[in-house]
């Protein structure tokens, strides 16, 4: 096995042995970018920035003890400010923004010398299911490069299945970890709203946004979720909690099996109209957990059909106020022609964002708007609770929610050009966003074509621990805790 195919966990222990360096790890992981740019799974690169951590890496790693991420390659996803590095959230409108801080997550990968390696493609300002929305390049799914990988972190998904990186952040909004996890055979995982600090996320939606890793197997989720979970002052929706030892919470689950787990099959998910494929197998998946020794239950989740439409209520309305800051004076793209200053907001922001931006401001002002606000922001939000509601009765019966992760598999790059048949392929994953709770996609088979396909995992808040079970217990049986990576790219 080479380096660049190494997890997480087989290249901390090579490096704590001195088998490896950092540095030679991290110039493996150029060259691998290099040999695939042609999947355009980064905007911008740091290779000066990248061998200078590497280079501390070793030196800490010499004077032992050091965290099992120290020496790491890893990719941040291009909505996470990176000090002195370019972060543009996709988008023209920041195209040459460069931060003066660190989000707190990449701070936290900084601190336990994680190597940060680039910054990777994402949908603009992650608002998007296929990553085709973005102002860059588009990138490709490592296992099919005429398919698209999933968005909004499809550049994240796609680095860490073509072993651009051990592992990357993605942030969460209605599916945007889990989504392009599942297309591209990763594991993804979405904490709890509130586990993990936004501080120095570019806000796309406030109430629904949470950072996350993408990695190739289970433990290592847990690895990058030990790094990055933690109350932080500097984000008011930072949840005042104890963080445990997800490794652990991994190893015991996998000591303790899956005897005594209730894992409920929403009926609403398998009603609608899933691929074949998919539908196969994901039902393989579940038979593998029941020979495990997890009890099934049928569950209900009676408003999984409203979903969609309240999320893209919400979503909007929120994007529409987070947005209105990029308006061509502080910062951001600003039209220099304009001589008026109507004329320069209104210009500025056209030039600066795209389509399916601006999509959703012009529906999140709407909804917002004097007259319509009741009529749809508050009937949206109403349906959240009800949802909310449906989780905590379906919670209430068992103990993991376990369905498909997408309805379809990954499609062809430009096949779809209708957004709204877009929005629909998110139905399974948006209503994790809107009741907060945790949800991971595992890789648990492929179609017949070759494309690969996920098993999403739910549980009550901060039952994280949960996940990682089943998801432990599952990968095993499936033979999948040594990343086999992607066959185009070896």
């Amino acid at each position: 096995m080479t380096i660049h195919q190494l997890t997480i966990g087989q290249l901390a222990t090579a490096l704590a042995n001195r088998e490896i360096s950092s540095t030679a790890a991290t110039a493996a992981i150029f060259a691998r970018i290099e040999a695939g740019k042609k999947i355009n799974a980064y905007i911008t690169l740091d290779r000066e920035g990248a061998l200078a951590a590497a280079a501390a890496a070793d030196q800490r790693l010499a004077a032992g003890g050091a965290p099992p991420l120290c020496g790491v390659p890893i990719a941040i996803k291009d909505a996470l400010c990176t000090k002195g590095l370019l972060t543009t959230s996709g988008s023209k409108m920041l195209a040459n923004f460069v931060p003066s801080y660190d989000a707190t997550v990449v701070e936290k990968l900084r601190a336990a010398g994680a190597v940060i390696v680039g910054k990777a493609t994402m949908d603009e300002f992650a608002m998007g299911s296929t990553n085709e929305n973005t102002t860059f390049a588009v990138p490709l799914n490592p296992w099919n490069l005429d398919y698209i990988c999933g968005g909004s972190s499809g550049g994240s998904a796609a680095a860490v299945a073509a072993d651009q990186c051990m592992a990357a952040l993605g942030s969460d909004t209605g599916g945007s970890i889990r989504q392009p996890a599942s297309h591209c055979g990763v594991v993804g995982f979405k904490p709890t709203y509130g586990r993990v600090s936004r501080y120095g996320l570019l806000a796309f939606a406030s109430s629904l946004d949470q950072v996350g890793p993408l990695t190739k197997n289970v433990r290592d989720a847990a690895l990058m979720l030990n790094v990055i979970c933690g109350h932080d002052p500097r984000d008011s929706t930072s949840v005042r909690r104890g963080t445990p030892d997800f490794v652990v919470a991994c190893e015991q689950g996998l000591q303790q099996g899956l005897t005594g787990l209730r894992l409920g099959l929403p009926r609403e998910y398998f009603e609608l109209g899933l691929d074949p494929e998919v539908q196969q197998v994901v039902a393989a998946a579940v038979e593998r957990l029941v020979a495990g020794g997890a009890e099934i239950c049928e569950i209900s989740l009676p408003r999984t059909a409203y979903g969609v439409a309240a999320y893209y209520v919400i979503a909007a309305a929120e994007a529409s106020s987070n947005l209105a800051r990029y308006d061509g004076v502080r910062f951001g793209h600003r039209d220099l022609a304009a001589d008026e200053l109507e004329a320069m907001y209104s210009r500025s922001r056209s030039q600066g964002f795209g389509s399916e931006v601006k999509r959703r401001i012009i529906i999140g002002t709407y909804a917002l708007s004097s007259g319509y606000y009741d009529a749809y922001y508050r009937k949206a939000s109403q349906i959240r609770t009800l949802i909310i509601e449906d989780y905590r009765r379906a919670l209430a019966q068992c103990d993991v929610i376990v369905s498909p992760v997408t309805p379809t598999l990954a499609w062809p790059l430009g096949a779809k050009g209708d957004p709204l048949s877009i929005y629909q392929t998110d139905i399974l994953t948006i209503p994790t966003n809107l009741a907060g709770l945790p949800g991971m996609s595992l890789p648990c088979g492929f179609s017949r074509g070759g494309l690969p396909i996920g098993l999403q995992l739910q549980a009550g808040h901060f039952r994280e621990d949960l996940l990682l079970r089943v998801a432990a217990n599952l990968e095993k049986s499936l033979g999948l805790t040594d990343f086999k990576g992607s066959p185009k790219n070896k």
